[in-house]
Parts: structure tokens; C-alpha cells; sequence
């Protein structure tokens, strides 16, 4: 791509700051960036024609773990390392609504609920007597008690008779909010230019030549902020997963209100502009879902749709309206990475699927680095 003498100095000459990315980690690396570097040029690169990944892919649940989720991290992770990432999903929330406002997220604080299959009475069992132990344990981070138990009152089918309900969780719409971010970022000066893929970046001794599909420049700092696309540019624990989405048509009186989870939040959905939002269904097939390729799977999407039929709308007709899938990015560890590379290169990556919880956050936590 030739460019002119006005394309190059305007857009890709003497750049303070790079970021790879344009999700909530990218853009909230920019803000914080701008907010302590306030003279300093920076730019944005994304690969897609919008945030591409799973910023504006998610279903939009201000979570910070079910029950299940929580105890299934328990055998993988210290009780101190659980908290710590409960602490940072609340965290990351919040940053989130100081940022850019409950009005412009559309934050609704309805509840999250977690539902278990009559086939799981086991797990069920288990998570209730368990109740008073995980509300101790993140006590620190509410304040009270997060978890107790609420009757089935929208009539689920094939479903224990009581859900598991987080009554801090919340739900926002994932497109005012990236607009938002989007509309923040660009008032405060940042470059952005889509559809612009990194290929490779070198290192040299004071700055970062970095090559794209489209044309080289030279940058002092380098952010990546690729989450599941992340192991395209470095090695690290770090494997995609991707989820795939679907949404009906609007449905007449539907009453659903909050948000809700199945199999250790696997399988979640909500009611938005009276519609059902359902994803999920990676549980029944990690290996094919382990990919960085977007795209839509007959197995998964009868899954789902029979989930909708059998539990969640068993008497409503529904039409689905459309369908869709976004990469997330996990580990061993479901700890974001959040480090830096080289001398001049850092990232803020590998979010498991907590995105909208932790991505604030992570954002600002890269951007201190420097």
C-alpha cells in the first residue's frame, strides 16, 4: 500500500504508543495512556472492520462467576487466587461504569442466576451446601452475602426447582458500551485505523518496527491487546476458544428478567429488547471450538436451540433471527496475562472468557506498566 507524504505524517509518524487491538482492553489501554501521557501520539490498530475478538460478540453479562464456576476454580486455584480474581472482575465493573457511565452501558444490576438440569441434582446438592462457604469467602469483595437461593419463578423446564442467584451480577448492552469506549478514545485524540492485521513486529535498540498487511512504521511502545489472537504474535499459555451465539426474534410478553447460567457457565443467556440472547454449547465440543476461525457449527446450534425448546421457552414459539460466534482466550490459569514482553513490547491478554468484567482493568493494569 503506497502512501502519501500526508497519510504517513499524519497517521504513522512519531508514534509514542501503539495498541494492538480496539476491544475493552485495547481502548481503555488508550484512555488511561492519554490520561497520563496527555501529549503523547498514539494509535490504534484493529483487524476488523469493528472490534473484532469478542468485544462486541458477548452476550453482555456483568458476571464475576457462578457457584459452580467458583468451586470447579477451587480445585485449580488457591482460595486466594480466587478471590483475587473475583476482586478484579468487580473491579474491572466498576471501572467500566466510572468510565463510561450506567447510562451509556445501559447497566441493569437484575441478578444473575445460575440454573441446574434436573440431571445435575448432584452438582446442585453440592453448590447449596456450599453456599455459606463461597459467601464467606468473597465477603471482602461485597461487602454481604453474593449468593442465595431464588424459586424458579420463569418457569424453566427440566430444571432443580430453585436457581443460585448472585445478586450483585448485571447485564449492559456490548454495543453502547463499545461505542462508547469507541467515542471516548477518538475525543481524546487516539488514532484509530481498522482493518489493518499486525504480522510481525523487531525489536530494535529505542523503537518497535512493526509490519501490517497493509504498510510498516516505527512505534517507542508496543501494546498488544489481542486476547484470543494473541499466540498469533507470541508464545504463551494461552489456547482460543471460540463461543458460538444466537438471538431470537422479539418474543410478545416475555417476562425473563437478569441474567442466567448453566453447566458452570458454559451455557448463559438474558432477555435483551425481548429476545432471547443464548450462547454456549463449547462444553460438547472443545476441540473443534478450540480455533481463532469465526464461524457457526450445526452440532452447536441444534444444541442450543434444543436448550431453548426443552428448558428455557418450553410453550413459546420462537424464531431464531440471527446467529454468531467470538474468540475468547484461555489458559491453565484464569488469570489474565498481563506483563511485559521485551523491553518495549507489553501485553494484556488471555481474559476467559470475563471480558467485559476484567477488560477495564486489564487495560489500565497494561497501560501501568510502562
Amino acid at each position: 500500500m503506497n502512501l502519501s507524504y500526508w497519510e504517513y505524517k499524519s497517521w504513522l509518524s512519531n508514534i509514542d504508543f501503539t495498541i494492538v487491538g480496539s476491544g475493552i482492553v485495547g481502548l481503555s489501554c488508550a484512555l488511561n495512556l492519554k490520561q497520563k501521557h496527555p501529549k503523547a501520539k498514539i494509535l490504534v490498530l484493529e483487524k476488523g472492520i469493528l472490534p473484532q475478538g469478542a468485544s462486541t460478540k458477548n452476550a453482555g453479562f456483568a458476571c464475576f462467576g457462578s457457584i459452580s464456576e467458583i468451586l470447579s476454580d477451587l480445585n485449580s486455584h488457591s482460595s486466594e487466587e480466587v478471590l483475587q480474581l473475583v476482586q478484579k472482575r468487580y473491579q474491572g465493573i466498576q471501572l467500566l461504569r466510572e468510565t463510561v457511565g450506567d447510562d451509556a452501558l445501559d447497566f441493569q444490576q437484575l441478578g444473575g442466576h445460575e440454573l441446574f438440569l434436573k440431571s445435575q441434582e448432584r452438582s446442585f446438592q453440592n453448590c447449596l451446601e456450599k453456599i455459606t462457604e463461597i459467601n464467606k469467602l468473597v465477603q471482602p469483595v461485597f461487602g454481604s452475602d453474593a449468593f442465595k437461593t431464588t424459586e424458579n419463578q420463569f418457569n424453566f423446564k427440566n430444571i432443580e426447582d430453585r436457581y443460585i442467584t448472585q445478586i450483585h451480577e448485571g447485564q449492559i448492552d456490548t454495543g453502547k458500551m463499545m461505542t462508547a469506549l469507541l467515542n471516548r478514545v477518538r475525543e481524546q485524540g487516539v488514532l484509530i485505523l481498522n482493518s489493518v492485521t499486525v504480522n510481525e513486529y523487531a525489536e530494535g535498540q529505542h523503537k518497535i518496527h512493526v509490519s501490517t498487511d497493509k504498510f510498516e512504521f516505527k512505534t517507542q511502545k508496543l501494546f498488544l491487546a489481542t486476547n484470543g489472537f494473541a499466540s498469533e504474535l507470541f508464545k504463551d499459555d494461552i489456547k482460543p476458544a471460540r463461543a458460538q451465539v444466537l438471538i431470537t426474534k422479539p418474543i410478545k410478553n416475555l417476562k425473563i428478567k437478569g441474567t442466567f447460567h448453566l453447566d458452570e457457565g458454559y451455557n448463559y443467556f438474558r432477555n435483551i429488547n425481548n429476545r432471547i440472547l443464548l450462547g454456549g454449547g463449547r462444553n460438547i465440543d472443545f476441540k473443534t471450538e478450540e480455533t481463532t476461525e469465526f464461524g457457526l457449527t450445526q452440532k452447536i446450534q441444534n444444541y442450543l436451540e434444543t436448550l431453548l425448546k426443552t428448558t428455557i421457552l418450553p410453550k413459546t414459539e420462537f424464531e431464531i433471527d440471527r446467529s454468531w460466534s467470538g474468540i475468547m482466550a484461555i489458559g491453565q490459569k484464569k488469570t489474565p496475562i498481563v506483563k511485559q514482553v521485551s523491553n518495549n513490547v507489553y501485553c494484556g491478554v488471555r481474559l476467559g472468557g470475563m471480558g467485559i468484567a476484567i477488560g477495564s482493568l486489564t487495560g489500565k493494569e497494561m497501560s501501568e506498566l510502562i
